[in-house]
């Protein structure tokens, strides 16, 4: 009875729109769009804030990606073996130093060496692929396929060179941009390091310091919040780069063993590329394919051999072991979000978008299971469903 007198008693006002949960959706996108829109009329305002953070994100992002790796570690050997942190970091440290040099004495003048190679003779490669796929569809059975194959090779090829001569003539015309770049490189190596070790030696306290600043009402869901955030960067960055660990050296060793050319620069492409979900081992493979179609039919056969025992291995036993399903993203999303955020960040969207959409989710949801849980809106649902309830329990 309470309820229906209440209801009763509320005006057209409050019920079409302060209470109306339709009407409130619309307010907030229209606030939300509202401030977008001034935050880019006073843009020049924030211009500093951005290069300033355009100066930090590179060592922070570096040091970050680090310290999800060696965390687990020194976490371990702190609470089992009791070794103080700062022990286990100097370690790390200096295994990492020694595996860097190592990897430039021995392995990088091998890829290097290989790499420079496949970029000097890769228009022969491709030009080699291409004239051989062309004599294979000479065969009267492709008649029929033979000029939409033709158009799509001519197609990709234009493409490719188009790109790259326009990459040649923008860094070319952008000297002041590439030393920019070398600058900023240098500077991310030579900082990363110190930031690490920090964020290694604090990483207990750093959840509190940044809980401390939240409303005492608010800190133990902030802290919630900040330790799901970190859980699920954690997972997925731990997770796609122990993949990309055993692709390259999964794909090193098969193309090793079959001897295709390049085999140990190719690899590392690979590892490289399956970093982008879905589609870096694809893209990786062009290449491969290209080089063995140039060597002979049978290394064709040997190079898709290896590629599907590489995805079932990786799909089958690394990913699920490793990945999980901790991310609780469906393919298509992934598909999607991939897609989107290449169109509009390029590069960094398809390495960082779903890191950056798994934050902005868990926030998002947070915030709504917030907004339910005051809201005037959502109690209506609850009132008439307890009313329900109550109404059956009579009944009965």
């Amino acid at each position: 009875m309470d309820n229906l007198r209440k209801h009763k008693k509320e005006t057209v006002f409050q019920k079409w729109f302060l209470n109306n949960r339709f009407s409130i959706a619309l307010l907030n996108i229209l606030l939300f769009f509202l401030v977008i829109w001034l935050f880019n009329k006073v843009s020049f305002v924030l211009n500093p804030a951005r290069l300033f953070v355009s100066a930090i994100l590179p060592p922070l992002l570096l040091a970050l990606i680090q310290f999800y790796i060696m965390n687990p570690l020194v976490d371990l050997l702190e609470r089992k073996f009791k070794i103080p942190r700062v022990v286990t970091i100097i370690g790390l440290f200096m295994l990492v130093a020694l595996l860097l040099v190592w990897t430039v004495n021995t392995l990088l003048p091998i890829v290097q060496g290989q790499i420079n190679s496949l970029i000097k003779h890769w228009p022969y490669i491709w030009n080699d692929a291409t004239n051989a796929i062309q004599n294979t569809l000479n065969a009267p059975q492709l008649h029929s396929v033979r000029n939409n194959i033709n158009d799509a090779i001519t197609r990709a090829q234009n493409t490719i060179f188009k790109s790259g001569q326009t990459t040649i003539n923008t860094t070319l015309n952008n000297i002041s941009s590439a030393i920019s770049i070398v600058t900023i490189i240098f500077m991310t190596v030579l900082t990363a390091p110190f930031i690490l070790f920090f964020m290694l030696k604090d990483a207990h306290n750093l959840r509190p310091y940044l809980t401390q600043f939240a409303p005492s009402r608010w800190q133990k869901g902030f802290g919630q919040l900040l330790y799901e955030i970190n859980t699920a960067l954690a997972a997925y960055i731990r997770g796609q780069i122990t993949v990309a660990f055993w692709v390259g050296i999964m794909f090193g060793i098969g193309y090793s063993i079959v001897g295709l050319q390049y085999g140990i620069a190719l690899a590392v492409l690979s590892a490289v590329l399956n970093l982008i979900p879905y589609f870096g081992t694809f893209i990786a493979f062009i290449p491969a394919i290209a080089i063995a179609i140039m060597m002979s039919v049978p290394m064709v056969i040997k190079v898709l051999i290896v590629f599907i025992i590489e995805q079932t291995i990786e799909s089958r036993i690394i990913s699920p072991l490793v990945m999980g399903n901790k991310m609780e993203m469906h393919p298509v999303t992934t598909i999607l979000l991939l897609i989107g955020s290449s169109s509009v960040w390029g590069l960094w969207g398809v390495v960082f978008g779903i890191p950056i959409y798994a934050v902005l989710k868990i926030i998002t949801m947070r915030v709504y299971n917030y907004y339910r849980k005051v809201s005037q809106v959502f109690r209506e649902d609850e009132d008439s469903s307890l009313v329900t309830k109550d109404s059956k329990k009579i009944k009965k």
